[in-house]
């Protein structure tokens, strides 16, 4: 074991993927690796010559939805309307590298944040089809909401003191009364359904753009079967006006489900803007716009 892995902290660059990919997978051995721009924030990913990518967990939290993404992916992604990640193989612990990580073949496309989108509410739409699509499959066997996917799908109480701890951080940064209003009909809006499939982080970075379409939707880290309503967190992160309401129009889900989805999406937005451990700070400018639409959208609702 070496000196870094000893210590807990990992550096994962190309020089290791090649490394790993020449004692485990000798047949790829003579492919170029090289960084993929904007790879991840769980894992961190790489091309393997032009078809294949590498994905390794970055922290051992993220190391359990490495088995979990082999089994389920080959049987979601059959069912579904558009491309998704579909594993190749899985790599094995090393003395340099402490966890599980993937082979995927490659997707073609630019993420949605970064990719120009040619209709948005055409977009929406077709991301509500295929969630539409996720949510109709078989759930027996499915991992229910845990620690391997941080309760996304699970209920949101879980989140209950640290969004009211982000809350009393923020101050008067925000309207702190209103957004505990939002947050207080969120867990009032209880799920009673039976669990669905739940792809957990539908962002624009996990959503590919070609020829200005929606054409696959990637990272499946966080995947369970649960409440859908974690899912809907993209209406205010990257959707608005016309195109919101063709992704909430496409949906057959009811309005204690659309309060959750607010909830989930006010709980990341404040700890987010409130800088909280775990928080990815490269979403803080975005978060203070994000919670005042969902305080202006809850006081609309009827």
């Amino acid at each position: 074991m070496s000196d870094q892995t000893k210590s807990g902290k990992v550096r994962i660059d190309g020089a290791l993927v090649t490394a790993l990919i020449a004692a485990q997978f000798p047949q790829w051995a003579d492919l170029t690796v090289r960084p993929i721009a904007q790879g991840g924030w769980d894992n961190r990913t790489f091309h393997l010559g032009e078809r294949m990518i590498v994905r390794l967990p970055s922290a051992s939290y993220y190391a359990d939805q490495v088995a979990k993404e082999q089994q389920w992916l080959p049987i979601l992604a059959p069912r579904l309307p558009l491309p998704i990640p579909v594993p190749l193989a899985m790599g094995a612990p090393s003395d340099d590298y402490p966890w599980p990580w993937s082979v995927y073949g490659w997707l073609e496309g630019q993420t949605a944040s970064a990719g120009p989108i040619t209709d948005h509410s055409q977009f929406a739409a077709a991301l509500a089809k295929f969630l539409n699509a996720l949510q109709r499959i078989d759930t027996t066997g499915g991992p229910p909401a845990g620690r391997h996917n941080f309760y996304r799908g699970g209920p949101l109480s879980t989140y209950d003191a640290e969004t009211r701890q982000a809350i009393e951080v923020l101050g008067d940064r925000i309207d702190g009364e209103a957004a505990t209003q939002v947050w207080a009909a969120a867990l009032a809006a209880t799920w009673t359904g039976p669990p669905v499939w739940v792809h957990g982080d539908v962002s624009a970075g996990n959503l590919l753009v070609r020829d200005g379409q929606l054409s696959a939707v990637i990272d499946f880290g966080c995947c369970c079967i649960g409440d859908p309503a974690c899912d809907l967190a993209i209406a205010w992160t990257c959707l608005e006006g016309d195109s919101r309401e063709a992704f909430r129009a496409s949906l057959p889900l009811g309005p204690a489900t659309w309060a959750r989805g607010r909830g989930w999406t006010l709980w990341k937005a404040l700890i987010v803007y409130a800088a909280l451990p775990g928080a990815n700070p490269l979403d803080a400018e975005k978060s203070q716009q994000i919670i005042d639409d969902l305080i202006a959208e809850h006081r609309r609702t009827p």
